[in-house]
């Protein structure tokens, strides 16, 4: 029986303010713009969205099933701006038909640069699931999908029983991302995302319809069967914000997400898994070694949306070179961790550069580079006076 597993991700960064060398106050996130911004999405994607899914879970008496990872810092912004949006979460949660997956808090690159920092980092998210949604994750998925080999064995190490990466036409080769697999020389489930699917509603909903229109719930439906064979897992993987926030609510986004799922449980034989559900009732076809870091960004899916060029770099290396002498200091350092702050520095072209200004505070990547230098610097100076 073929199977879909939908997850979104949710997060929100602290976003810094333009700070200047002369600045010397510790105030270093825009407050404003962060309220600002969490409040928009809380009203536009996760409050109506997750108002959808949980009127679809109860029209299907549970056989509709979601996946969520909520960052850290997603989950401390709502609860100071937009408690309504967490309460939301909540109540999805307690459904019993969602899951939350494990991964950094601070949606940082820590397992690309400190194994100590990523595992606190892993171990503090799980706290924070258990105390708002009363669960502690099994499944795990790294910052922006980010994946090795090396990663899973990290992963393993911390006791996950699966892992969420990106399906790279690369590393699949022959393969199929609809698949279940394991990775190298542990006993991990890995699920790959079907990119093609995923970004034919992420990316080119207003243009992957039929005859270029508007994405619907039967054209994608029917699209997705012709790809899936009778034991495939599809991985529909998603940033939840694409429902309202990235395609407005004019667009037909949410009534997309409202109807969809009764259009692939219309089928009897399809139904809707969470990653945990995929691993009891699908078994491995193998081992799949990722021998590079891959992510779901970009058009080259690997690391480059956040060191490709030598001011991220550089940025990344003051930023884990540094050590903090005090919880506030270090808590201000585990903000500047967060990955949105590298990928604004990106010095990309094309439909990929469009992207990460889309999403920057800031109106060039040296400004956003030049903000976070400061920032950093202020931050070692304070600490060695």
């Amino acid at each position: 029986m073929p199977s879909v597993c939908a997850y979104f991700q949710v997060h929100q960064p602290y976003r810094l303010r333009p700070f200047s060398f002369f600045d010397k106050s510790g105030d270093y996130f825009n407050n404003a713009l962060n309220r600002e911004v969490m409040q928009r999405v809380a009203a536009r994607c996760y409050i109506p969205a997750n108002q959808a899914l949980l009127k679809i879970i109860k029209a299907t008496r549970g056989t509709f099933k979601v996946t969520f990872s909520i960052t850290g810092t997603a989950i401390e912004q709502m609860r100071e701006y937009a408690p309504e949006a967490l309460k939301s979460f909540q109540e999805l949660a307690r459904t019993g038909c969602v899951e939350f997956l494990g991964e950094t808090y601070h949606h940082s690159l820590a397992s690309l640069y400190s194994p100590t920092e990523f595992r606190e980092q892993v171990l503090l998210h799980q706290d924070l699931m258990q105390t708002e949604f009363r669960c502690r994750p099994r499944i795990f998925r790294n910052t922006e999908l980010i994946f090795s080999d090396s990663i899973g064995a990290a992963i393993s190490d911390l006791g996950f029983k699966a892992v969420l990466a990106e399906g790279v036409d690369e590393i699949l080769g022959w393969r199929s991302p609809n698949s279940v697999y394991r990775v190298v020389g542990r006993d991990v489930a890995l699920l790959t995302k079907n990119y093609a699917l995923s970004d034919d509603i992420a990316f080119r909903f207003a243009t992957s319809g039929e005859h270029g229109g508007t994405l619907t719930p039967e054209s994608f439906v029917a699209r997705m069967r012709e790809r899936a064979q009778s034991d495939d897992v599809v991985g529909i993987f998603l940033d939840y914000e694409t429902f309202g926030e990235h395609h407005r609510e004019e667009s037909g986004i949410l009534r997309f997400l409202a109807e969809l799922p009764a259009c692939v449980l219309a089928d009897s034989s399809w139904k809707f898994l969470t990653p945990s559900e995929v691993i009891q009732q699908h078994k491995s076809v193998g081992e799949l070694s990722y021998p590079r870091h891959t992510s779901w960004a970009d058009c080259e899916r690997d690391l480059s949306a956040w060191r490709g060029n030598e001011i991220q770099r550089k940025a990344l290396d003051a930023i884990y070179a540094y050590t903090p002498d005090t919880e506030e200091r270090r808590q201000v350092w585990r903000k500047l961790q967060t990955s949105d702050h590298f990928y604004y520095m990106a010095t990309k072209e094309a439909a990929d550069s469009a992207v990460h200004s889309y999403f920057s505070p800031f109106e060039s990547p040296y400004e956003a580079f030049i903000a976070f230098a400061n920032v950093a610097r202020d931050l070692g100076a304070a600490q060695r006076s």
